[in-house]
């Protein structure tokens, strides 16, 4: 009797924390403006801060983690999360509920695009949105970066990788550049410092418009591109053209107009994949668009969740680790960087960044989805008076 009872209280615990896992991502798939960055700032606010789910130094590591495998780092980071609440039915609810919004408005936009050939509106709430994710990025840098940035050594490293990204080194290149040349010091410093014991490496981890294109093609297509894609919407731009338009499947204007849609939805850029897939072959080109490329982002997580905790016991991997840490804060430095000189272009943006940075930093914090919100009222606003 007393074994029933604790079966059936862990499984209350467990379908407890998976309607936690499913509202907690809906809520941030709903809201998620801004790029991976802002995703994993967001996620840092509504996870480690609100929730505390794990620790910083953990949530850290699974950053650094992402950053090695391909896919999209924000999408994954939401699987990792939700399989640390809640297991591996955790991990597939995350991530399900994260890309779920962005699938079904630009399932929508995709629709309205292929009947009447044109996109709505949406300049002046994007225009209050970007300077609100501006801050949220920037709170996330400073309790990330207070945590990364545990040496000397690591904070020299961290300016490096925020000195070539700003240069345009693809940050791919400058994150693995960091972990190998971390790993490389590391080592040889404890080398020295402990001659007398000898550290075993182990292995790394890298590890209805053209009917006439089935829907089987579109899932291969897509497939492929989700397993090898690193880097931004900028190279999932390329990773398409390559696939698409030297194809004749699509014409550039029509990738760039399905780009910007993925660019101006909430959630991951990757849902650009629904809008295309329609485009290619209705309904049931948009769902194998969608399941091609989102596909190997979630067998990527699910087979490295599991082994990750034996790497962090191995002092090779730790040094490895730590050095792409301070790298991941650095690179999100530098599209806060870049995106600021891009967004704070005037009075009105400037004002928005600056009222969302104070309720970011003050004692009077907003949730993360009222700053959205907020951004995208005073943005409208400020752009339809001025």
């Amino acid at each position: 009797m007393m074994l029933m009872n604790t079966l059936s209280r862990k499984q209350n615990a467990s379908k407890k924390h998976l309607k936690e896992v499913a509202i907690v991502f809906l809520k941030l798939g709903c809201f998620a403006f801004g790029g991976p960055a802002a995703h994993i700032a967001m996620m840092e606010s509504e996870i480690i801060q609100k929730r505390k789910w794990m620790t910083r130094e953990h949530f850290l590591d699974l950053i650094g983690a992402t950053n090695l495998i391909p896919g999209p780092n924000s999408t994954e980071m939401t699987m990792h999360c939700g399989h640390e609440r809640a297991g591996k039915a955790g991990l597939f609810i995350a991530g399900l509920c994260f890309i779920f919004p962005a699938i079904i408005i630009t399932g929508i936009l995709a629709y309205l695009y292929v009947q009447y050939g044109t996109l709505p509106e949406v300049t002046p709430f994007l225009f209050g949105i970007k300077p609100a994710v501006l801050a949220i990025i920037g709170s996330a840098v400073f309790k990330l970066g207070k945590k990364a940035a545990k040496t000397t050594e690591l904070i020299i490293l961290g300016l490096i990788v925020l000195t070539i990204s700003l240069l345009g080194v693809n940050e791919v290149v400058a994150l693995l550049s960091a972990g190998a040349l971390g790993t490389l010091y590391f080592y040889i410093k404890a080398s020295i410092n402990n001659s007398t014991k000898s550290i075993v490496p182990l292995p790394l981890l890298l590890s209805s418009l053209l009917i006439k294109t089935p829907a089987i093609k579109v899932f291969i297509t897509f497939l492929k591109v989700g397993a090898i894609l690193y880097g931004s919407g900028y190279v999932l731009f390329a990773y398409l053209d390559a696939e698409l338009v030297t194809r004749g499947w699509l014409t550039r204007t029509e990738l760039i107009d399905a780009i910007a849609v993925g660019q101006f939805t909430p959630g991951p850029v990757l849902s650009t994949s629904t809008f295309i897939g329609y485009q290619l072959s209705g309904f049931w080109g948009a769902i194998a668009a969608t399941t091609g490329i989102f596909l190997p982002s979630f067998i990527f997580v699910l087979l490295l969740n599991p082994i990750l905790p034996k790497l962090q016991g191995s002092k090779i991997f730790r040094y490895f680790l730590d050095a792409v840490n301070v790298a991941a804060v650095a690179v999100m430095l530098a599209v806060l960087i870049t995106m600021g000189k891009e967004t704070l272009v005037n009075w009105q943006a400037i004002f928005i960044a600056l009222l969302s940075a104070f309720f970011v930093f003050s004692k009077w914090k907003l949730n993360v989805m009222w700053l959205i919100l907020g951004g995208a009222f005073l943005g409208y606003l400020l752009v339809t008076l001025f």
